[in-house]
This record gives structure tokens, C-alpha cells and sequence, in this order.
């Protein structure tokens, strides 16, 4: 990538393509915007790719949080908010299916099965961190408890679905 190879480039896009839509498409929740916002992500990725540095994480870690980033960037951007309340029983993440509709078709890295595993509130928060664009502080705010309890239960369901992923 660093030399610019388009052969390379094809390869990231062809294997990471997939996933990196059902982040986008799982925030906007519109196949058009979503197709739009994974062309400039991947743009993005072309364009930057110098400052990609490999020993702060992975490759797809840092291709999957420039794409998440840029669709928070153009959601606000468009004063495009989303204002569902969370019911106390479940959420988008917990409704997932097994079928081949929606974002289900997207999930390349199979991510979505892991999410039933994660407990209810661990849930909560990454659905509204990954997939609704919010940050630590609107969570915070959102769920009525406190930003450390926050960044607490982020940070353990991102290391129990690193695992799964292992």
C-alpha cells in the first residue's frame, strides 16, 4: 500500500469491503449512503494510509475506525442524529438474525454472533458506540451512568469480542 500497489488495494477492498459496510450500513441504516460512505472511506484509506502505523494495532482496527470515524464525521455533518431512546430490555444488537437480509450480509468477519455473547449492558454500549455513532460521553449521558463506568464496560466487551475473534 505504501508503494502505492493496486493490486494490494483491490485485495484490501475485495476482504474488508464487507465488513467495513455493515459498520457503516448498521450506523446509517441506508444502503445508498452507506455504498457512498464505503467509497470515501476506502478514498480515505488510499489517501492516508502513510499514517498508518502497525505497531498501534492492526490493519483492520485502524481501517474500521477511519471508516467509523468519517461516517460520525458526515452523520453530523448533515445534523443527521439519531434520537431513539433504548428500551431497558434490548436493543438493535440484541435483535440480530441469522439470515442473509440486512446487515447480516455484510458481516464478513462474523462479528455479529459474537455480540450474544456479550452481557446485556456490554451490548448496549457498543451497539450505540459502533453501530449509532455516539460517543463515550453522549452513552454516558444516554444511559444515565457514569463516563469511567462507561469507558469500563467499552473496554472490556472490545477485549471479549477480541477473543471470540482470535
Amino acid at each position: 500500500m505504501q508503494q502505492r500497489d493496486q493490486q494490494v488495494f483491490s485485495y484490501l477492498y475485495d476482504h474488508y469491503a464487507p465488513a467495513l459496510n455493515a459498520v457503516i450500513y448498521r450506523m446509517v441504516e441506508d444502503r445508498e449512503l452507506s455504498e457512498d460512505l464505503l467509497q470515501d472511506a476506502f478514498v480515505k484509506i488510499w489517501n492516508n494510509f502513510n499514517s498508518y502505523d502497525k505497531t498501534k494495532g492492526r490493519l483492520f482496527t485502524w481501517m474500521i475506525n477511519l471508516t467509523r470515524n468519517l461516517t460520525i464525521d458526515t452523520l453530523r455533518s448533515k445534523s443527521y442524529k439519531k434520537q431513539s431512546k433504548i428500551s431497558a430490555d434490548e436493543n438493535a444488537v440484541s435483535n440480530v438474525k441469522d439470515s442473509s437480509t440486512g446487515i447480516e450480509k455484510f458481516d464478513a468477519v462474523g462479528l455479529t454472533k459474537h455480540l450474544s455473547n456479550l452481557k446485556p449492558d456490554q451490548k448496549t454500549i457498543i451497539d450505540l458506540a459502533y453501530f449509532n455513532g455516539f460517543t463515550q460521553d453522549e452513552i454516558s449521558k444516554q444511559l444515565d451512568i457514569p463516563l469511567g463506568t462507561v469507558k469500563t464496560k467499552m473496554r472490556s466487551a472490545i477485549l471479549e469480542l477480541r477473543n471470540y475473534l482470535k
